[in-house]
């Protein structure tokens, strides 16, 4: 599908003030892919160079730059004589994704120390889950356990696991945006995400990255197969 330059400049030109002075590729590349991971620009999406260069207020070069990037993290693709568009996921991307935060999260989890933990960061974002449940807001709840996750990671004091856990991350919601039912995606997790908080408050490290790990399998249970059967139901029968 396309973006035209309207709804590219309808919904990009308030970010233009975050580039401020310094305008890099780097942070047009932030800005979208935030916007990406909230699911503004869905998976399958055309990319307007044009409208989204002019809702910005930079060059058409600088935006090249931003896409690059953005391909690297492989959040876009560049499809010959066609443009950029937002990558649609294979399943087996969506698997893959699972196996790399496994790795990093559970070894984030119990590479921690002694406790006490610096907690202030999961705290508030599993307050901000049961509030969005609260509301009936589920992809506010998909935005609220991605922002657990990351927090989670960001225990570590690393700043490149936490770029490579924000890339691992905004891919994955390329999926979420795909999955029709994001109640039956995410409520599950809310409680869970609680439980993992409770373990860290009470210094079980190790209960934490049991809890950690099988929330992890489950989901990746989850979010696979209903991640399948989205895309199945979007290419229909073949022959």
């Amino acid at each position: 599908m396309d973006v035209s330059e309207a709804v590219g400049a309808g919904g990009l030109a308030d970010d233009r003030a975050l580039l401020g002075r310094t305008s890099t590729a780097e942070r047009v590349a932030d800005i979208l892919r935030t916007r990406i991971a909230e699911g503004y620009f869905p998976p399958g999406t055309r990319l307007s160079e044009d409208g989204i260069a002019g809702a910005l207020g930079v060059s058409r070069n600088t935006l090249r730059e931003a896409f690059r990037l953005l391909t690297h993290e492989r959040l876009l693709v560049h499809e010959l004589n066609r443009g950029v568009f937002v990558r649609v996921l294979a399943v087996d991307d969506v698997d893959d994704i699972y196996r790399t935060r496994g790795l990093v999260e559970c070894a984030v989890v119990r590479g921690l120390g002694q406790p006490p933990f610096s907690l202030d960061g999961l705290v508030a974002t599993v307050a901000e889950g049961e509030a969005a449940a609260r509301a009936d807001d589920w992809q506010g709840v998909s935005t609220a356990n991605i922002h657990f996750h990351r927090e989670l990671v960001a225990l570590a004091g690393s700043a490149r696991t936490d770029e490579l856990m924000r890339s691992v991350l905004a891919e994955l919601r390329l999926a979420f945006h795909v999955v029709d039912d994001p109640r039956a995606l995410h409520e599950p997790y809310l409680v869970r995400n609680r439980e993992i908080l409770d373990a860290l408050r009470a210094g079980e490290r190790t209960t934490a990255e049991r809890l950690l790990a099988r929330y992890l399998d489950d989901s990746r249970t989850r979010v696979t197969a209903a991640y399948a059967r989205a895309v199945d139901a979007r290419t229909g029968p073949t022959d």
